[in-house]
Protein backbone atom coordinates (compact mmCIF):
# COMPACT_ATOMS: atom_id res chain seq x y z
CA UNK A 1 0.00 0.00 0.00
CA UNK A 2 2.53 2.53 0.87
CA UNK A 3 4.14 2.23 -3.07
CA UNK A 4 0.78 2.75 -4.51
CA UNK A 5 0.28 5.52 -2.13
CA UNK A 6 3.30 7.30 -2.66
CA UNK A 7 2.75 6.80 -6.46
CA UNK A 8 -0.55 9.00 -6.02
CA UNK A 9 1.16 11.93 -3.66
CA UNK A 10 3.81 12.26 -6.42
CA UNK A 11 0.74 12.47 -9.15
CA UNK A 12 -1.41 14.65 -7.29
CA UNK A 13 1.55 17.02 -6.76
CA UNK A 14 2.68 17.28 -10.12
CA UNK A 15 -1.13 17.77 -11.14
CA UNK A 16 -1.09 20.82 -8.29
CA UNK A 17 1.74 22.56 -9.74
CA UNK A 18 0.22 21.99 -13.37
CA UNK A 19 -2.54 23.65 -12.47
CA UNK A 20 -5.21 20.76 -12.95
CA UNK A 21 -6.72 21.24 -9.79
CA UNK A 22 -9.97 19.04 -10.75
CA UNK A 23 -7.52 16.23 -11.62
CA UNK A 24 -5.34 16.75 -8.66
CA UNK A 25 -8.40 16.93 -5.81
CA UNK A 26 -9.57 13.62 -7.38
CA UNK A 27 -6.12 12.05 -6.71
CA UNK A 28 -5.72 13.49 -3.58
CA UNK A 29 -9.24 12.08 -2.40
CA UNK A 30 -7.85 8.18 -3.72
CA UNK A 31 -4.71 8.66 -2.09
CA UNK A 32 -5.95 9.68 1.65
CA UNK A 33 -8.90 7.37 1.54
CA UNK A 34 -6.50 4.72 0.54
CA UNK A 35 -4.27 5.85 3.28
CA UNK A 36 -5.35 8.57 5.50
CA UNK A 37 -1.93 8.84 7.45
CA UNK A 38 -0.41 11.10 5.90
CA UNK A 39 -0.12 15.05 7.07
CA UNK A 40 1.48 16.38 4.90
CA UNK A 41 -0.42 15.58 2.10
CA UNK A 42 -3.94 16.45 4.03
CA UNK A 43 -1.76 19.92 4.31
CA UNK A 44 -1.14 20.13 0.98
CA UNK A 45 -5.38 19.28 -0.20
CA UNK A 46 -6.04 21.84 2.23
CA UNK A 47 -4.12 24.23 0.50
CA UNK A 48 -5.34 23.04 -2.77
CA UNK A 49 -9.11 23.15 -1.84
CA UNK A 50 -8.79 26.79 -0.34
CA UNK A 51 -7.20 27.46 -3.90
CA UNK A 52 -10.53 25.70 -5.66
CA UNK A 53 -12.68 27.87 -3.52
CA UNK A 54 -13.53 25.06 -0.94
CA UNK A 55 -13.02 26.97 2.62
CA UNK A 56 -14.75 24.35 4.79
CA UNK A 57 -13.25 21.60 3.19
CA UNK A 58 -9.85 23.28 3.77
CA UNK A 59 -10.42 23.43 7.17
CA UNK A 60 -11.49 20.26 7.13
CA UNK A 61 -8.13 18.45 5.22
CA UNK A 62 -5.99 20.98 7.70
CA UNK A 63 -7.53 19.55 10.91
CA UNK A 64 -6.51 16.11 9.35
CA UNK A 65 -3.13 17.34 9.03
CA UNK A 66 -2.87 18.33 12.59
CA UNK A 67 -4.54 15.13 13.47
CA UNK A 68 -1.88 13.24 12.28
CA UNK A 69 0.92 14.72 13.73
CA UNK A 70 1.67 17.46 10.72
CA UNK A 71 5.10 19.12 11.78
CA UNK A 72 5.22 23.32 12.13
CA UNK A 73 1.29 23.28 13.69
CA UNK A 74 2.00 26.72 14.15
CA UNK A 75 1.54 27.67 9.77
CA UNK A 76 -1.66 24.85 9.73
CA UNK A 77 -3.21 27.39 11.98
CA UNK A 78 -2.42 30.23 10.72
CA UNK A 79 -3.59 28.70 7.13
CA UNK A 80 -6.00 28.04 9.04
CA UNK A 81 -6.85 31.36 10.10
CA UNK A 82 -6.44 33.42 6.83
CA UNK A 83 -9.77 31.02 5.51
CA UNK A 84 -11.71 31.64 8.68
CA UNK A 85 -11.34 35.54 8.36
CA UNK A 86 -10.72 36.29 4.53
CA UNK A 87 -13.38 33.16 2.99
CA UNK A 88 -15.58 32.97 6.13
CA UNK A 89 -15.74 36.41 7.66
CA UNK A 90 -15.33 34.74 11.20
CA UNK A 91 -12.66 37.07 13.04
CA UNK A 92 -13.75 35.44 16.23
CA UNK A 93 -12.27 31.95 14.92
CA UNK A 94 -9.49 33.49 12.86
CA UNK A 95 -8.58 35.33 16.10
CA UNK A 96 -8.56 31.87 18.36
CA UNK A 97 -6.56 29.88 15.40
CA UNK A 98 -3.48 32.64 15.86
CA UNK A 99 -3.31 32.19 19.78
CA UNK A 100 -3.32 28.73 19.00
CA UNK A 101 -0.59 28.92 16.70
CA UNK A 102 1.42 31.47 19.20
CA UNK A 103 0.94 28.69 21.97
CA UNK A 104 2.53 26.27 19.70
CA UNK A 105 5.38 28.35 19.35
CA UNK A 106 5.77 31.79 20.85
CA UNK A 107 7.19 34.60 19.22
CA UNK A 108 5.75 33.41 15.85
CA UNK A 109 5.49 36.80 14.04
CA UNK A 110 3.27 35.91 10.90
CA UNK A 111 0.36 34.88 13.35
CA UNK A 112 1.38 38.29 15.39
CA UNK A 113 1.20 40.64 12.02
CA UNK A 114 -2.21 38.65 11.32
CA UNK A 115 -3.24 39.01 14.75
CA UNK A 116 -2.50 42.66 14.67
CA UNK A 117 -4.62 42.63 11.09
CA UNK A 118 -7.45 41.11 12.99
CA UNK A 119 -7.52 43.89 15.95
CA UNK A 120 -7.15 46.54 13.54
CA UNK A 121 -10.01 45.16 10.96
CA UNK A 122 -12.30 45.03 14.97
CA UNK A 123 -11.00 49.08 15.39
CA UNK A 124 -8.67 47.85 18.34
CA UNK A 125 -6.26 50.62 17.47
CA UNK A 126 -4.49 49.88 20.98
CA UNK A 127 -4.26 45.78 20.71
CA UNK A 128 -3.17 46.12 17.11
CA UNK A 129 -0.48 48.69 17.85
CA UNK A 130 0.07 45.84 20.80
CA UNK A 131 0.83 43.15 18.59
CA UNK A 132 2.71 45.08 15.20
CA UNK A 133 5.23 46.58 18.33
CA UNK A 134 5.89 42.77 19.51
CA UNK A 135 6.23 41.46 15.80
CA UNK A 136 8.86 44.39 14.98
CA UNK A 137 10.62 44.22 18.48
CA UNK A 138 10.72 40.29 17.27
CA UNK A 139 12.08 40.91 13.84
CA UNK A 140 13.19 44.31 13.26
CA UNK A 141 13.67 44.13 9.79
CA UNK A 142 10.32 43.15 8.99
CA UNK A 143 9.09 46.05 6.57
CA UNK A 144 5.31 44.43 6.87
CA UNK A 145 5.00 44.58 10.21
CA UNK A 146 7.01 48.14 10.37
CA UNK A 147 4.23 49.29 7.78
CA UNK A 148 1.38 47.79 10.18
CA UNK A 149 2.64 49.70 13.04
CA UNK A 150 2.75 52.56 11.01
CA UNK A 151 -0.74 52.54 9.66
CA UNK A 152 -2.16 52.42 13.47
CA UNK A 153 -0.42 55.20 14.78
CA UNK A 154 -1.28 59.21 14.74
CA UNK A 155 1.78 61.31 13.48
CA UNK A 156 1.98 64.85 14.30
CA UNK A 157 5.44 65.70 13.43
CA UNK A 158 7.80 64.24 10.51
CA UNK A 159 10.79 64.17 13.21
CA UNK A 160 8.70 61.13 14.90
CA UNK A 161 11.08 58.38 15.82
CA UNK A 162 8.80 55.75 13.83
CA UNK A 163 9.06 58.01 10.38
CA UNK A 164 12.58 58.09 10.91
CA UNK A 165 12.61 54.37 11.56
CA UNK A 166 10.67 54.26 7.92
CA UNK A 167 13.26 56.76 6.20
CA UNK A 168 16.53 54.58 7.50
CA UNK A 169 14.16 51.06 6.48
CA UNK A 170 13.69 52.42 3.02
CA UNK A 171 17.65 53.62 2.44
CA UNK A 172 18.21 49.88 2.71
CA UNK A 173 19.10 49.03 -1.02
CA UNK A 174 18.97 45.25 -0.53
CA UNK A 175 15.38 45.77 0.15
CA UNK A 176 12.81 43.48 -2.42
CA UNK A 177 10.28 45.61 -4.48
CA UNK A 178 7.10 43.91 -2.34
CA UNK A 179 8.96 45.73 0.93
CA UNK A 180 9.88 48.36 -0.84
CA UNK A 181 6.62 49.25 -1.53
CA UNK A 182 5.14 48.45 1.94
CA UNK A 183 7.78 50.79 3.55
CA UNK A 184 7.19 53.39 0.96
CA UNK A 185 3.34 53.50 1.52
CA UNK A 186 4.07 53.89 4.91
CA UNK A 187 5.77 56.77 4.49
CA UNK A 188 3.56 58.44 2.36
CA UNK A 189 1.23 58.36 4.76
CA UNK A 190 3.00 59.41 7.63
CA UNK A 191 4.12 62.35 6.36
CA UNK A 192 1.13 63.16 4.77
CA UNK A 193 -0.29 63.39 8.17
CA UNK A 194 2.34 65.59 9.04
CA UNK A 195 1.29 67.79 6.43
CA UNK A 196 4.71 67.39 4.58
CA UNK A 197 3.49 66.91 1.10
CA UNK A 198 6.39 66.75 -0.99
CA UNK A 199 8.34 64.45 1.01
CA UNK A 200 4.97 62.23 1.12
CA UNK A 201 5.04 62.29 -2.66
CA UNK A 202 7.94 61.43 -3.04
CA UNK A 203 7.81 58.39 -0.92
CA UNK A 204 4.78 57.28 -2.40
CA UNK A 205 6.63 57.74 -5.70
CA UNK A 206 9.11 55.14 -4.54
CA UNK A 207 6.29 52.88 -3.52
CA UNK A 208 4.77 52.53 -6.61
CA UNK A 209 7.76 51.84 -8.38
CA UNK A 210 7.87 48.59 -6.12
CA UNK A 211 5.01 48.18 -7.02
CA UNK A 212 5.32 48.34 -10.67
CA UNK A 213 8.36 45.81 -10.43
CA UNK A 214 6.33 43.30 -9.08
CA UNK A 215 3.31 43.80 -11.63
CA UNK A 216 3.07 40.90 -14.14
CA UNK A 217 3.41 43.41 -16.87
CA UNK A 218 2.52 47.27 -17.26
CA UNK A 219 -0.49 48.83 -18.08
CA UNK A 220 -2.13 48.50 -21.70
CA UNK A 221 -4.25 51.24 -22.64
CA UNK A 222 -4.83 50.34 -25.96
CA UNK A 223 -6.41 46.72 -24.61
CA UNK A 224 -8.06 48.61 -21.97
CA UNK A 225 -9.63 50.57 -24.06
CA UNK A 226 -10.68 47.08 -26.34
CA UNK A 227 -12.02 45.21 -23.02
CA UNK A 228 -14.72 48.18 -21.58
CA UNK A 229 -15.78 48.18 -25.37
CA UNK A 230 -16.62 44.68 -25.68
CA UNK A 231 -18.02 44.67 -22.13
CA UNK A 232 -20.41 47.73 -23.71
CA UNK A 233 -21.18 45.34 -26.88
CA UNK A 234 -21.87 42.33 -24.83
CA UNK A 235 -24.27 43.71 -22.59
CA UNK A 236 -26.23 45.97 -24.71
CA UNK A 237 -29.66 47.01 -23.09
CA UNK A 238 -31.92 46.43 -20.14
CA UNK A 239 -33.87 43.77 -21.87
CA UNK A 240 -30.63 41.67 -21.48
CA UNK A 241 -32.26 39.94 -18.11
CA UNK A 242 -34.83 37.50 -17.44
CA UNK A 243 -37.80 39.01 -16.92
CA UNK A 244 -40.05 38.14 -13.86
CA UNK A 245 -37.37 36.64 -11.73
CA UNK A 246 -37.71 38.00 -8.51
CA UNK A 247 -34.95 35.77 -6.74
CA UNK A 248 -33.75 37.93 -3.48
CA UNK A 249 -29.83 39.46 -4.17
CA UNK A 250 -27.55 41.92 -2.45
CA UNK A 251 -27.03 45.45 -2.91
CA UNK A 252 -23.84 45.57 -5.19
CA UNK A 253 -21.42 48.29 -4.37
CA UNK A 254 -19.04 49.08 -7.13
CA UNK A 255 -17.07 52.14 -8.55
CA UNK A 256 -13.24 52.94 -8.88
CA UNK A 257 -11.82 51.71 -5.98
CA UNK A 258 -10.96 54.72 -3.41
CA UNK A 259 -14.24 56.34 -4.52
CA UNK A 260 -16.10 55.94 -1.22
CA UNK A 261 -17.45 51.99 -1.49
CA UNK A 262 -16.35 51.40 2.21
CA UNK A 263 -18.02 54.23 3.74
CA UNK A 264 -21.88 53.83 1.45
CA UNK A 265 -21.42 50.13 2.65
CA UNK A 266 -21.03 51.25 6.18
CA UNK A 267 -23.81 54.09 6.23
CA UNK A 268 -26.27 51.27 4.65
CA UNK A 269 -25.22 48.46 6.78
CA UNK A 270 -25.81 51.03 10.10
CA UNK A 271 -29.22 50.69 8.37
CA UNK A 272 -31.17 47.95 10.48
CA UNK A 273 -32.35 45.82 7.28
CA UNK A 274 -29.18 45.23 5.67
CA UNK A 275 -25.94 43.74 6.45
CA UNK A 276 -22.62 44.69 5.00
CA UNK A 277 -20.77 41.71 3.28
CA UNK A 278 -17.72 43.44 2.91
CA UNK A 279 -15.53 42.46 -0.57
CA UNK A 280 -17.11 39.39 -1.51
CA UNK A 281 -14.75 37.34 -4.30
CA UNK A 282 -17.96 35.16 -5.16
CA UNK A 283 -19.22 37.33 -8.50
CA UNK A 284 -15.43 37.44 -9.89
CA UNK A 285 -15.02 33.40 -8.96
CA UNK A 286 -18.32 32.79 -11.24
CA UNK A 287 -16.47 34.96 -14.17
CA UNK A 288 -13.12 33.38 -13.90
CA UNK A 289 -14.68 29.80 -13.40
CA UNK A 290 -17.90 30.32 -15.76
CA UNK A 291 -17.19 32.81 -18.51
CA UNK A 292 -13.74 32.88 -20.00
CA UNK A 293 -12.76 34.73 -22.40
CA UNK A 294 -14.86 37.49 -20.45
CA UNK A 295 -16.86 39.23 -21.82
CA UNK A 296 -16.79 37.18 -24.83
CA UNK A 297 -18.34 34.19 -23.63
CA UNK A 298 -21.42 35.32 -22.55
CA UNK A 299 -22.08 35.27 -26.55
CA UNK A 300 -25.08 33.16 -27.14
CA UNK A 301 -26.20 32.44 -23.79
CA UNK A 302 -29.35 31.91 -22.65
CA UNK A 303 -31.92 33.20 -19.57
CA UNK A 304 -31.74 30.32 -18.43
CA UNK A 305 -27.36 30.29 -18.34
CA UNK A 306 -27.72 33.18 -16.16
CA UNK A 307 -30.56 32.03 -13.78
CA UNK A 308 -28.08 29.25 -12.53
CA UNK A 309 -25.58 31.60 -12.06
CA UNK A 310 -27.20 33.01 -10.09
CA UNK A 311 -28.33 30.08 -7.87
CA UNK A 312 -24.59 29.33 -8.05
CA UNK A 313 -24.06 32.59 -6.53
CA UNK A 314 -26.44 32.18 -4.17
CA UNK A 315 -24.82 28.07 -2.98
CA UNK A 316 -21.55 29.96 -2.26
CA UNK A 317 -22.92 32.97 -0.21
CA UNK A 318 -24.83 30.30 1.70
CA UNK A 319 -21.42 28.18 2.35
CA UNK A 320 -20.01 31.38 3.65
CA UNK A 321 -23.42 31.51 5.87
CA UNK A 322 -24.35 34.69 4.15
CA UNK A 323 -28.09 35.35 2.89
CA UNK A 324 -28.52 37.20 -0.07
CA UNK A 325 -32.04 39.67 1.06
CA UNK A 326 -30.60 42.19 3.10
CA UNK A 327 -26.75 41.66 2.30
CA UNK A 328 -24.69 44.05 0.60
CA UNK A 329 -22.00 42.73 -2.21
CA UNK A 330 -19.10 45.88 -1.85
CA UNK A 331 -16.39 45.12 -4.59
CA UNK A 332 -15.41 48.10 -6.75
CA UNK A 333 -14.27 45.86 -9.88
CA UNK A 334 -17.43 44.37 -10.13
CA UNK A 335 -18.19 47.98 -11.98
CA UNK A 336 -17.26 45.65 -14.83
CA UNK A 337 -19.78 43.43 -14.17
CA UNK A 338 -23.18 45.21 -13.95
CA UNK A 339 -24.58 43.69 -16.73
CA UNK A 340 -23.26 40.05 -15.44
CA UNK A 341 -25.19 40.92 -12.18
CA UNK A 342 -28.35 42.29 -13.91
CA UNK A 343 -28.68 38.95 -15.84
CA UNK A 344 -28.34 36.85 -13.22
CA UNK A 345 -30.58 39.04 -10.98
CA UNK A 346 -32.45 41.16 -12.93
CA UNK A 347 -34.00 42.76 -10.21
CA UNK A 348 -30.99 44.18 -8.53
CA UNK A 349 -30.03 47.14 -7.61
CA UNK A 350 -26.36 49.04 -8.33
CA UNK A 351 -25.09 51.64 -6.33
CA UNK A 352 -22.21 53.09 -8.23
CA UNK A 353 -20.05 55.01 -6.49
CA UNK A 354 -18.60 58.22 -8.11
CA UNK A 355 -15.58 60.82 -6.70
CA UNK A 356 -14.09 63.78 -8.45
CA UNK A 357 -11.42 62.50 -10.74
CA UNK A 358 -8.32 64.57 -9.12
CA UNK A 359 -9.03 63.28 -5.60
CA UNK A 360 -9.97 59.83 -6.64
CA UNK A 361 -6.92 58.98 -8.75
CA UNK A 362 -4.33 60.66 -6.35
CA UNK A 363 -6.05 58.57 -3.32
CA UNK A 364 -5.78 55.13 -5.86
CA UNK A 365 -1.47 56.51 -6.25
CA UNK A 366 -1.78 56.70 -2.51
CA UNK A 367 -3.31 53.32 -1.93
CA UNK A 368 -1.45 49.87 -1.42
CA UNK A 369 -3.86 47.98 -4.23
CA UNK A 370 -2.90 44.51 -5.55
CA UNK A 371 0.43 44.96 -8.29
CA UNK A 372 -1.67 43.30 -11.07
CA UNK A 373 -3.90 46.60 -10.98
CA UNK A 374 -1.31 48.03 -12.93
CA UNK A 375 -3.13 51.27 -13.68
CA UNK A 376 -2.57 52.30 -10.06
CA UNK A 377 1.04 52.92 -10.29
CA UNK A 378 1.53 56.22 -12.09
CA UNK A 379 -1.07 59.20 -12.27
CA UNK A 380 -1.21 59.16 -15.92
CA UNK A 381 -2.24 55.57 -16.14
CA UNK A 382 -4.65 55.91 -13.23
CA UNK A 383 -6.39 58.64 -15.52
CA UNK A 384 -6.84 56.57 -17.94
CA UNK A 385 -8.73 54.02 -16.40
CA UNK A 386 -10.73 56.65 -14.45
CA UNK A 387 -11.89 57.45 -17.85
CA UNK A 388 -12.80 53.87 -18.71
CA UNK A 389 -14.06 53.71 -15.99
CA UNK A 390 -16.57 56.86 -16.58
CA UNK A 391 -17.62 55.60 -20.23
CA UNK A 392 -18.73 52.28 -18.67
CA UNK A 393 -20.40 53.78 -16.06
CA UNK A 394 -22.33 56.24 -18.50
CA UNK A 395 -23.25 52.83 -20.76
CA UNK A 396 -24.46 50.98 -17.20
CA UNK A 397 -26.79 54.11 -16.61
CA UNK A 398 -28.34 54.26 -19.76
CA UNK A 399 -28.92 50.71 -20.11
CA UNK A 400 -30.28 50.37 -16.14
CA UNK A 401 -31.87 53.34 -15.35
CA UNK A 402 -33.91 52.41 -13.06
CA UNK A 403 -31.58 50.37 -10.83
CA UNK A 404 -28.61 52.55 -11.05
CA UNK A 405 -28.27 54.72 -8.30
CA UNK A 406 -25.15 56.81 -8.50
CA UNK A 407 -23.65 58.04 -4.85
CA UNK A 408 -21.08 60.81 -5.34
CA UNK A 409 -18.51 60.61 -2.51
CA UNK A 410 -18.14 64.51 -2.45
CA UNK A 411 -21.83 65.75 -2.40
CA UNK A 412 -22.13 62.80 0.41
CA UNK A 413 -19.36 64.19 2.88
CA UNK A 414 -20.68 68.15 2.00
CA UNK A 415 -24.73 66.82 2.42
CA UNK A 416 -25.09 63.56 3.93
CA UNK A 417 -28.44 63.49 5.43
CA UNK A 418 -29.59 64.26 1.79
CA UNK A 419 -27.53 62.04 -0.35
CA UNK A 420 -28.29 59.14 1.83
CA UNK A 421 -32.21 59.74 2.06
CA UNK A 422 -31.95 59.71 -1.47
CA UNK A 423 -29.98 56.21 -1.47
CA UNK A 424 -32.79 54.79 1.19
CA UNK A 425 -35.57 55.88 -0.95
CA UNK A 426 -33.68 54.23 -4.14
CA UNK A 427 -33.04 50.96 -1.84
CA UNK A 428 -37.39 51.13 -0.54
CA UNK A 429 -35.61 51.65 2.27
CA UNK A 430 -36.92 53.83 5.25
CA UNK A 431 -34.75 56.43 6.61
CA UNK A 432 -33.13 55.55 9.94
CA UNK A 433 -30.86 58.25 11.88
CA UNK A 434 -28.46 55.79 12.70
CA UNK A 435 -27.32 55.97 8.36
CA UNK A 436 -26.07 59.24 9.38
CA UNK A 437 -23.57 58.13 12.06
CA UNK A 438 -21.81 54.83 9.72
CA UNK A 439 -18.76 55.64 12.46
CA UNK A 440 -20.41 53.51 15.20
CA UNK A 441 -20.88 50.42 13.85
CA UNK A 442 -19.19 47.49 15.30
CA UNK A 443 -18.68 45.33 12.05
CA UNK A 444 -15.33 44.46 10.80
CA UNK A 445 -13.63 46.61 8.31
CA UNK A 446 -10.99 45.48 5.58
CA UNK A 447 -9.97 48.16 3.17
CA UNK A 448 -7.60 50.48 3.28
CA UNK A 449 -9.72 53.23 4.13
CA UNK A 450 -10.82 51.20 7.44
CA UNK A 451 -10.08 53.97 9.91
CA UNK A 452 -11.19 56.52 7.81
CA UNK A 453 -15.05 55.65 8.02
CA UNK A 454 -13.81 54.72 11.76
CA UNK A 455 -14.98 58.51 12.10
CA UNK A 456 -17.72 60.66 12.18
CA UNK A 457 -18.68 61.78 8.52
CA UNK A 458 -16.64 64.85 7.00
CA UNK A 459 -14.94 66.39 4.19
CA UNK A 460 -11.48 66.45 4.67
CA UNK A 461 -10.52 64.54 2.18
CA UNK A 462 -12.45 66.29 -0.50
CA UNK A 463 -10.31 68.66 -2.58
CA UNK A 464 -7.29 66.48 -1.50
CA UNK A 465 -5.51 67.31 -4.28
CA UNK A 466 -4.62 70.87 -3.76
CA UNK A 467 -2.27 69.20 -1.54
CA UNK A 468 0.04 67.94 -3.95
CA UNK A 469 -1.03 70.39 -7.21
CA UNK A 470 2.27 70.50 -8.47
CA UNK A 471 2.47 66.96 -8.92
CA UNK A 472 -0.53 66.57 -11.21
CA UNK A 473 0.09 68.08 -13.92
CA UNK A 474 -0.77 64.06 -15.70
CA UNK A 475 -4.35 64.55 -13.99
CA UNK A 476 -4.70 68.44 -15.02
CA UNK A 477 -4.07 67.53 -18.36
CA UNK A 478 -6.88 65.26 -19.05
CA UNK A 479 -9.25 66.70 -16.92
CA UNK A 480 -8.70 69.78 -16.65
CA UNK A 481 -7.77 72.40 -13.79
CA UNK A 482 -10.65 71.69 -11.46
CA UNK A 483 -10.56 75.13 -10.63
CA UNK A 484 -10.70 76.24 -14.11
CA UNK A 485 -7.49 77.90 -14.35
Amino acid sequence: MAGEADALSREAALLYRSGRLDAARDTYGRLLALDPHRPNDWLNYGLLLRRNGEPRAALAAYDAALEHGARAAEEIHLNRAVILVDDLADAEQARRALETALETRPGYVPALINLGNIHEDAGDRDAARKAYHEALNLAPDNALALMRLVEVTRFESPDDPLIESLRNATLRTERSPLDRADLGYALGRALDQCGDYDAAFAAYRTANEGSRALAPHGYDRSGAEAFVGRIIEQFGSEGDGAPGRGDPAPVFICGMFRSGSTLVERILSSHSELTAGGELPILPRIVREELQPYPDAVAGKDPGFFARLGERYRALLDDIGLDPAGLTDKRPDNFLHVGLIKRMFPGAKIVLTHRNPWDNCLSVYFAHLDPALTYGSSLDSCAHWYAQFARLAAHWKQAYPGDIHVADYDALVREPRAQIASLLEFLGLDWEEACLEPHAGTGSVRTASAWQVREPLYGRSSGRWRNYATHLDALFERFGHPDGS
